[in-house]
């Protein structure tokens, strides 16, 4: 299936095509009828969270997530690996196991052959199966552009849900995969991706964060959330708030995809509608010395890693897994949660 490029049909690629956090935000703010109260419902929208969850008054709760988007990639069955690995992320940010999950597929079907959007359902199907869940159904329609993802219900005990909003001052922080994906794809779609980073932002996409499971049974973690397509700064920006509080980041602790890292590509222009889209939304909250720096830290992730904040004295704790779950190359710390005088701000430290 190399005779239809998927990518020259989308206006915006992956979590890249998300709306930003300050458009996102008048969206979904309060309206004027008074807020129905659901008790049972422990995490709406409120903290910008990952998943909703919903206490099952048995000691457990369900989460439920949906996500998608229109590709990333070239490849149909890639594309829909992808898209339901970035989908089935927002359970394991929030210490949950995955259930089942239903397709969703926009189509336009005078344009591109049904047998694309059947690899595509394939690949979503098969990264489920990685996950150990069904892909158990789902919804389709005739789109102008291709979009697929998945709804995703989670399920775990009440005292081992972590959400974007537990972070505590003196938290150690962590990122489970490399930054990188929306410059490498920009490059892709330049002509001007090396051939030794041809595979490597899929094969950072393609990871499923198994890892949040195990990470949600443990008391010292206390806050999790994934990066995603508001960029690490983005996402670490709602943890702060959301925990009243502030950050700090090494940059030089954090890992890059690329070969030969981005700054190459960067300098070519390699840079994503939507890191500039995150910047004008939260840009006035980044305190650096190097604006160079943030393009890599606001660009927007597909199916990225998880943003974990944990208690400083369980430094060998979080190693230890690290290692058991092979990701070793991130086992030391990117920076840590500190005090907020007054709005919440991130301050990136470079050499």
């Amino acid at each position: 299936m190399s005779e239809i490029r998927l990518t020259q049909f989308s206006h915006g690629a992956g979590c890249g095509c998300k709306l930003s956090p300050s458009v996102l935000r008048e969206i979904i703010k309060e309206d004027d009828l008074k807020k129905i109260a659901f008790p049972n419902l422990l995490v709406g929208n409120e903290t910008s969270d990952d998943a909703a969850v919903y206490d099952l008054g048995d000691g457990k709760v369900v989460i439920s997530t949906t996500d998608f988007f229109m590709p990333i990639v070239d490849d149909p069955y890639t594309f829909g690996m992808i898209a339901g690995a970035n989908a089935i992320l927002d359970i394991y940010a929030m210490g949950g196991k995955p259930l089942m999950a239903i397709a969703i597929l926009g189509w336009p079907i005078d344009k591109i052959p049904l047998e694309y959007a059947r690899a595509v359902v394939s690949g979503g199907r098969a990264i489920c199966a990685q996950a150990g869940i069904p892909l158990a159904g789902g919804h389709s329609i005739d789109s102008p552009e291709p979009i697929f993802g998945l709804a995703v219900t989670g399920i775990v005990e009440k005292n081992y849900i972590k959400t974007n909003s537990g972070a505590k001052e003196g938290d150690l922080l962590f990122l489970t995969k490399s930054l990188g994906v929306g410059i490498l794809t920009t490059a892709e779609k330049k002509g001007l991706l090396l051939p030794e980073d041809k595979s490597a932002a899929a094969d950072s996409m393609l990871l499923l964060n198994k890892i949040g499971e195990v990470l949600g049974q443990k008391s010292w973690v206390n806050a999790i959330t994934d990066v995603t397509g508001f960029g690490l700064l983005g996402h670490l920006l709602e943890m702060s708030e959301g925990s009243n509080l502030s950050a700090e980041l090494d940059f030089e602790k954090i890992s890059h995809l690329g070969h030969n890292g981005l700054w190459n590509y960067i300098d070519q222009g390699c840079i994503p509608g939507g890191t500039n889209r995150n910047l004008k939304s939260y840009g006035e909250k980044i305190e650096t010395n190097s604006q160079k720096l943030l393009p890599i830290l606001a660009d927007p992730q597909t199916s990225g890693g998880l943003l974990v904040a944990i208690s400083p004295e369980h430094l060998n704790d979080i190693q230890t897994i690290f290692k058991e779950n092979n990701l070793h190359k991130y086992i030391n710390p990117i920076g840590k949660m500190i005090h907020s005088q007054g709005a919440s701000r991130i301050f990136i430290n470079q050499p």
